[in-house]
């Protein structure tokens, strides 16, 4: 599994994660993570590069963020049984060696982008960051349609990826 972190959450990693970072060709099962602050609060969003499938966690800890992949994978595992989609959907993360890179893709950040405005918008709207909040946004965010993915929900094209590489 490759995570590619952004430039912000880079900076919260530790040195040694950080001149470690593998150089690898993109490829659409990375999946890309980004540092948002929300409500004076820190939030991470992981997005799948070949499907836009995100998930979206608030009031996340340096410590946790350290440890990147104790964090994603069961965000993600979450948000996958959230929308009643196997957890092996995207492969089986647990047992996949994780590594890290620097991001690689102007459209996948442009679409994370929109997403953490729409993040912003719905913690501002709701007045918190309470769990029913979040699940409902990462909810949401399932159900946003961008160009770059032909304006497909990226909640059908992760039920597709999975029947495709399976």
């Amino acid at each position: 599994m490759i995570i590619r972190c952004t430039e912000k959450l880079l900076a919260l990693l530790p040195t040694s994660s950080r001149r470690s970072l593998a150089i690898v060709e993109p490829d659409d099962d990375d999946w890309y993570a980004n540092l948002l602050r929300i409500a004076r609060r820190k939030c991470v969003l992981v997005t799948h590069a070949g499907t836009l499938f995100s998930a979206f966690a608030s009031g996340v800890g340096v410590a946790e963020i350290r440890s990147i992949h104790d964090l994603v994978i069961p965000l993600i595992e979450r948000q996958l049984a959230l929308e009643g989609l196997p957890a092996d959907t995207f492969g089986h993360l647990r047992s996949s060696p994780v590594t890290l890179a620097k991001t690689a893709s102007r459209s996948i950040l442009g679409c994370m982008n929109d997403m953490a405005e729409m993040c912003k918008a719905a913690v501002s709207h709701a007045g918190n960051l309470d769990a029913a909040v979040i699940d409902e946004l990462n909810h949401q965010l399932q159900r946003t349609i961008f160009h770059a993915r032909d304006y497909i929900p990226s909640i059908e094209l992760a039920a597709a990826w999975r029947k495709r590489k399976h």
